[in-house]
């Protein structure tokens, strides 16, 4: 029994990982600047035989925060057929958001294989891949590529604190202390700190992931 269930299990891994790489996003984060038409991101099916269907949509960072989203995206839902390609159109609806630093959302896009009449027992396959975006208001202080450069970090107790003065948010790619590496570094929003349980003390090194999703060099402290 114990065998069946890995196997089963090990199957469907593998089917989520054909499934997702059918699909394929043009980026791993979006920016809305304030004052443009509109941000982009695009879809394109790389499978070679099977269509998907594609449906989008944008929600709070807070899960719990119920207030409607002010964006819109479209195509909210579309076909999208073996090696070809759509894109994304995200459009600010308008509202009230902070205009001293930058408000984050999600951009949710899932891809749904189709099942025919005749593979109805068969297992369906749907794919949510979340996407970081990030409305960034005119006039905002410094430069978003040299945000991470702004970080400072202190030790207390325990607890190393970074403190991130700078009116953008930091998507960490790696943090290490004493050269042990912090897993899950996360981010760190804008004029906000954020901690984490260390054991061990020593320099502070850390890179951070850019708007268009690269690494950044690495900063020490």
């Amino acid at each position: 029994m114990k065998q069946f269930i890995a196997a089963m299990t090990a199957s469907l891994i593998l089917l989520s990982a054909t499934a997702q790489a059918g699909i394929v996003m043009g980026g791993t984060r979006v920016v809305y600047q304030e004052g443009k038409r509109e941000a982009t991101m695009t879809v394109t099916n790389a499978d070679t035989q099977t269509p998907y269907l594609v449906q989008s949509w944008v929600e709070n960072a807070n899960a719990e925060d119920k207030r409607p989203v002010p964006f819109v995206v479209t195509p909210p839902l579309f076909r999208l057929e073996p090696e070809q390609q759509n894109v994304l159109r995200i459009t600010f609806t308008g509202g009230a958001l902070p205009a001293d630093r930058e408000s984050m959302f999600w951009l949710n896009i899932k891809s749904i294989a189709p099942t025919q009449k005749e593979d109805a027992n068969k297992l369906q396959i749907n794919v949510k891949s979340r996407f970081k975006l990030f409305y960034r208001p005119q006039g905002l202080k410094g430069e978003a590529k040299d945000a991470w450069t702004q970080l400072t970090f202190t030790v207390q107790g325990n607890q190393l604190v970074a403190n991130n003065p700078t009116p953008y948010h930091i998507s960490l790619f790696s943090l290490t202390v004493g050269g042990k590496a912090l897993a899950e570094p996360g981010m760190i929003a804008p004029l906000s700190t954020r901690r984490w349980t260390i054991n061990g003390s020593g320099p502070v090194t850390w890179r951070a992931i850019n708007d268009f999703g690269g690494v950044t060099d690495s900063a020490q402290q």
